[in-house]
């Protein structure tokens, strides 16, 4: 068996963080140095979490549309389990 290079987290991982606030928006880029005419839409997220030491740091990242998809359909998949507990 392979093992993965990413971390896992699983029921024995301890939380190192607290999300304090989660913003998003859809962007669409229309152009860069490169292509002319773009036309790339893209979900950018914005967390604010803090720390064990209650130190609060941003944290931003950008997602394709079909990686958005996936990562909706994975916290309904939460939503769903979470309801059954």
């Amino acid at each position: 068996m392979e093992e993965s290079s990413e971390q896992q987290l699983d029921a024995k991982s301890k939380v190192t963080s607290q999300l304090i606030d989660f913003e998003w928006k859809l962007g669409m880029a229309v152009s860069s140095d490169s292509c002319r005419s773009l036309k790339y839409p893209y979900v950018a997220v914005m967390l604010k979490v803090a720390d064990h030491s209650g130190q609060v740091k941003n944290k931003s990242f950008e997602m394709t549309i079909p990686q958005f998809q996936n990562f909706y359909r994975q916290f309904k998949e939460i939503a769903a389990i979470i309801e059954t507990v």
